[in-house]
C-alpha cells in the first residue's frame, strides 16, 4: 500500500573502513527554505557537498535534494549529519531513534 502522497526520504549510508573511520555518503531532502542551513552545517562537519538540485517544477512545496560525502571519523560524521537534518523540519518516523 502507497502513502496517500507521494514521500520523500533522506538517507545516509556508512562503510566501515577500519580503525574508527567510514566512507559516508547520501541525500538530504529539503525544502526551499532549508536549503542553505544545510549547505552550511554539513561542510562544518567536514561533510562535502556534491550538488544540490530539484527534479521536479510543479511539486509542492519546491524539494530540493542535497547530495554529500566524506571519510572520516564514522562518530564525528554520525554527528555532522544529525546537525545538518536538525537544521531542517524533519518528521521523524515512530520508534526511530531520538
Amino acid at each position: 500500500m502507497l502513502p496517500p502522497r507521494p514521500v520523500a526520504t533522506t538517507s545516509a549510508s556508512f562503510q566501515p573502513l577500519g580503525g574508527g573511520k567510514a566512507a559516508f555518503c547520501g541525500d538530504l531532502v529539503v525544502i526551499a527554505k532549508e536549503v542553505q542551513p544545510v549547505l552550511v552545517a554539513l561542510p562544518r562537519g567536514g561533510v562535502n557537498l556534491v550538488e544540490a538540485r530539484h527534479h521536479n517544477l510543479t511539486d509542492d512545496p519546491h524539494l530540493f535534494f542535497v547530495h554529500y560525502w566524506a571519510v572520516g571519523d564514522a562518530v564525528s560524521l554520525a554527528k555532522a549529519i544529525r546537525r545538518a537534518v536538525d537544521t531542517t523540519n524533519v518528521v521523524r518516523m515512530p520508534g526511530g531513534a531520538a
